[in-house]
């Protein structure tokens, strides 16, 4: 299992960095569908949107390059735990997205479904926080 794993790593990786960067280019072209998650509690939503945008554009820049992908797999990792509460508040106060394509209110099971997912994409990054000799040649 262990080899079956190690043969999709990079596979992986050359899927999930171009996600990021993709997800963060969207925070600057639509920011308006990312404000409205983020919880109220906070101050400067469209700050924060530009802030995690800038962020998830970065760290899939840095997972691409082999000198900077542990780094930018921990800041993966920071990033989605600072994300978290826009996910827990859209779930909880079951927001509508005003403005989405297809219509901006998820069903409970995609609202809900977003934090375990959290944690799926989590262990993902971690994967990346240590290098392997297939994927990672010095």
């Amino acid at each position: 299992m262990k080899d079956v794993l190690r043969r999709f790593k990079r596979p992986l990786l050359y899927l999930m960095a171009p996600a990021y960067v993709v997800a963060g280019v969207l925070h600057f072209v639509v920011p308006e569908l990312y404000v409205q998650i983020v919880p109220p509690i906070f101050p400067a939503a469209l700050a924060l949107v530009y802030l995690s945008g800038l962020a998830e554009i970065a760290v899939g820049i840095g997972l691409l390059l082999p000198r900077t992908r542990q780094y930018a797999a921990w800041a993966t990792v920071a990033l989605l735990v600072a994300i978290f509460p826009a996910n827990v508040y859209m779930a909880t106060h079951g927001v509508v997205i005003d403005g989405l394509p297809g219509g901006g209110d998820p069903s409970a099971i995609v609202r809900w479904g977003r934090l375990p997912l959290q944690g799926v994409l989590i262990l993902w990054a971690l994967w990346y926080t240590r290098p392997s000799p297939e994927t990672d040649p010095q």
